[in-house]
């Protein structure tokens, strides 16, 4: 058995941010966990818009006035891009469980295409609801 007395005092007990270089991976892992949480946040917003559907005309009136300002634009703009981002996050995990995807190249260019995808469809998704009308 090793000795316990022999270790370095200073010496971390497990990996931390300052031994790893900050990568596009890591970032999408990072905006994955917070995609999630923001999603989590979306539920109460729901429940708001179903009980504004549910009370009459003129509580929904009132609900689609605040979503329909700058504001509660900006807010849906936010949620449909953590769905959008989210969702093909989970597509990304899905094919490295196959086991396909885990080269260095091709992780890269799951990271890459996760952040772009999601904002093209973002993008595409909003121009159709507020040109469409």
């Amino acid at each position: 058995m090793a000795d316990q007395s022999r270790r370095l005092p200073n010496r971390p007990l497990s990996p931390h941010l300052s031994i790893y270089r900050f990568t596009w991976t890591m970032a999408m892992s990072i905006f994955h966990r917070a995609t999630g949480m923001a999603l989590y946040f979306a539920v109460p917003l729901i429940a708001v818009f179903l009980g504004a559907l549910l009370a009459g005309p003129d509580m929904y009136e009132l609900f689609a006035a605040v979503a329909g300002s700058w504001f509660g634009i900006l807010v849906l703009i936010g949620l449909s891009w953590s769905l959008i981002h989210h969702a093909i996050g989970g597509v990304r995990h899905i094919v490295w469980d196959t086991g396909t995807g885990v080269d260095r190249a091709s992780r890269y260019l799951w990271a890459q295409g996760t952040l772009i995808g999601s904002v093209a469809l973002t993008t595409l998704l909003w121009l159709f609801v507020l040109l469409g009308d």
